[in-house]
């Protein structure tokens, strides 16, 4: 029976990294100011790391954005976004999985996690972009990123509030 929990997990876990890598790719727009682009996928980093823990949400935002960035085009941010996608994962994991899977829903505590998330995940990409192309032009990428974790939180709510009663 544990082999099969543990397939069930992998599975689960794998789906994750393709869908995070497949939202990072449908809606993307690209910032001209640090060679990037603003997109969904974060909603599913969420996703992952509240419905499965912060394991699979380091691995799957990580993995995901990621193959997504080698795929886009952007091979110069894939590194960067490892981490920083991964991390944001781990941080929604750590800080909201418990809490969401005992209450059972997408509470206020829950969103507040994907908020602190989402600004891990731009002050990561203005300290990457700063690195990469000064500080001065990864300012104009924070607007821009804002609005990709936010409303990637906004987004993932209803979508957490549709999947409460499910264990992964």
């Amino acid at each position: 029976m544990l082999k099969n929990v543990n397939l069930h997990r992998l599975v689960l876990g794998a789906l994750f990294v393709a869908l995070v890598a497949i939202a990072t790719m449908v809606i993307n727009i690209p910032m001209a100011a640090t060679q990037g682009f603003i997109n969904v996928g974060d909603t599913v980093v969420f996703l992952s790391a509240l419905l499965m823990g912060p394991k699979a949400g380091f691995i799957a935002g990580g993995l995901g954005s990621a193959l997504a960035d080698l795929l886009l085009g952007y091979a110069h941010w894939a590194p960067w976004t490892l981490v920083i996608k991964g991390v944001e994962g781990l941080i929604a994991g750590v800080l909201g999985h418990a809490t969401y899977q005992q209450e059972g829903r997408a509470s206020v505590r829950v969103v507040a996690v994907l908020v602190i998330s989402a600004l891990w995940m731009v002050a990561g990409y203005y300290l990457a972009g700063g690195l990469m192309v000064g500080f001065d032009a990864a300012l104009a990428s924070v607007p821009g990123n804002l609005v990709q974790g936010l409303g990637s939180a906004v987004l993932a709510w209803p979508l957490l509030q549709a999947f409460a009663k499910m264990r992964f």
